[in-house]
């Protein structure tokens, strides 16, 4: 969502206008009803995934080839 304030307003309450900001937001900044600024928030920095992560998250109760059989035609 786009929120609209005044430059002077800004300068004036700069950190709650950024700590508001959610992810989908930006906050442009006008000057005599002129845009002058946007403010858009960073992406939070995430750790780099590793293959194997979530290995013994699932656990297959019963091995079951019966529900298969539907599918019979379109498998090789």
């Amino acid at each position: 969502m786009t929120k609209t304030v005044e430059l002077d307003v800004a300068q004036a309450t700069l950190r709650e206008l950024i700590a508001g900001l959610t992810p989908d937001d930006e906050l442009v900044i006008v000057e005599d009803r002129k845009p002058v600024a946007k403010l858009v928030p960073t992406a939070p920095d995430r750790h780099p995934r590793k293959a194997g992560n979530c290995k013994g998250m699932l656990t297959n109760l019963v091995e079951d080839d019966e529900h298969l059989k539907d599918f019979g035609e379109y498998m090789p």
